[in-house]
């Protein structure tokens, strides 16, 4: 029951973008006739098909993504197999990636050709029970699907650019309705609509991205009913992101941060917020930590408004959230 908000809200997103995208369709339609939109709609289904076909192997690479084995890495293989049967879905591939920050994030087209993959610095610096959170945070992803949703969605914001781009510049040349200048008031004014749908698609892309964040951490504290080593997770992930050099982690992560488990991007930012609540200065975040963290913390005017922008919530609330798990 606690988790029935968040999927209606995701129900929501997809069911609001598909909506936004018809209507834009059929804006098109009115202006240059039936058999326009059915090029975008094709055009949507390949970019579909191309990123479910070659996605996992971008990441993998992106990512250097190296899979092992039972025989390598056992206590690994044993808490995914543990989280796996109890989430109900099939083990996924388990891999490490070397990238250079404490991390961890799931891919794939399917529950039974999904991966779960952690770095080897995020297995260096969590506890088991952390990193067991973790873990059922990403195998929470691979259960509810959003994996495959998140890809689905994220082509509609492509397509309304796709549609902005092509039409701006036939209004441009005078290319449109007729080649005559005439058409080209109607054209540049598809052209507008299609820009502002994109920007507010990709704000419902970013914000059902931040609700399955949510929905994963949920799945976590039920998987492993230990909600407060999540929470010190995401902290010593941010810990360990902040240290990092930001413009090689924006230049080498900025495309790839919806898929981790906390957005290194964000780290400096967040580790000022998120520091209330280790108490005790230990680096951690203990069960009475999160309690206490939880009653008192509040995301900022300014961190709400920024979190528009991410692809994941801000810690404070992620965290303030866990403590309702407890």
């Amino acid at each position: 029951m606690r988790t029935a908000w968040l999927k209606i809200r995701m129900g929501l997103c997809v069911v609001l973008l598909f909506a936004v995208i018809y209507a834009l369709l059929i804006v098109i339609a009115t202006f240059t006739g039936a058999g326009t939109p059915i090029i975008y709609a094709l055009i949507a289904f390949v970019l579909v098909g191309i990123q479910f076909f070659i996605g996992p192997k971008i990441v993998e690479r992106s990512m250097r993504v190296r899979y092992v084995s039972e025989q390598e890495q056992p206590e690994l293989h044993r808490m995914v197999s543990e989280l796996a049967m109890k989430a109900g879905i099939p083990k996924p591939r388990v891999g490490i990636s070397e990238i250079s920050i404490p991390n961890a994030f799931a891919f794939g087209t399917s529950k039974k050709k999904a991966r779960v993959c952690v770095t080897r610095r995020l297995m260096e610096m969590l506890s088991r029970d952390e990193l067991e959170a973790v873990l059922g945070h990403e195998l929470s992803h691979i259960k509810h699907q959003d994996m495959v949703v998140i890809t689905a969605l994220s082509v509609i914001p492509m397509i309304c650019y796709f549609i902005y781009f092509s039409f701006f510049w036939s209004g441009i040349f005078g290319g449109g309705m007729g080649r005559s200048r005439e058409g080209a008031l109607p054209t540049m004014a598809i052209a507008l609509i299609a820009f502002v749908v994109y920007f507010i698609s990709n704000l419902i892309v970013l914000y059902a991205s931040r609700i399955r964040e949510y929905y994963a951490d949920a799945g976590s504290a039920e998987l492993t009913r230990k909600p407060q080593a999540l929470a010190s997770a995401l902290y010593k992930m941010i810990y360990g992101s902040a240290g990092a050099k930001r413009e090689k982690v924006k230049k080498e992560m900025e495309s790839m941060r919806a898929f981790f488990a906390a957005d290194p991007v964000t780290a400096r930012r967040d580790l000022k917020d998120l520091r209330a609540a280790d108490l005790n200065k230990d680096g951690k975040i203990d069960e009475y930590e999160l309690r206490t963290f939880a009653e008192s913390a509040k995301a900022t005017r300014a961190d709400r408004i920024m979190e528009i922008f991410s692809t994941h919530p801000t810690p404070v609330s992620r965290v303030k959230k866990l403590g309702e798990y407890l």
